[in-house]
């Protein structure tokens, strides 16, 4: 799951990031926005229940719906 703030939404950490990148000779470098990562192994009877799952999981907690948006994909357990 990749959860990052909306664009209209101030990011003071992923302008710390462009800053300290620029201040490293990454003057290239137009913006960042920071943003979380999250890796959940869990059992469904399908892809559309694992989905479901997942997709309330970021909803209900770990992204918040009024800053932040979320995608995520789905991959098999080796």
């Amino acid at each position: 799951m990749y959860v990052s703030l909306k664009p209209t939404v101030n990011d003071p950490e992923g302008l710390a990031i462009a800053n300290a990148l620029g201040s490293l000779g990454f003057g290239t470098v137009q913006g960042v926005r920071s943003g979380k990562y999250f890796q959940v192994r869990l059992a469904a009877e399908d892809a559309k229940a694992a989905a479901e799952q997942v997709d309330q999981m970021c909803s209900r907690l770990l992204a918040n719906p009024v800053i932040e948006t979320y995608e995520f994909e789905l991959e098999r357990a080796r």
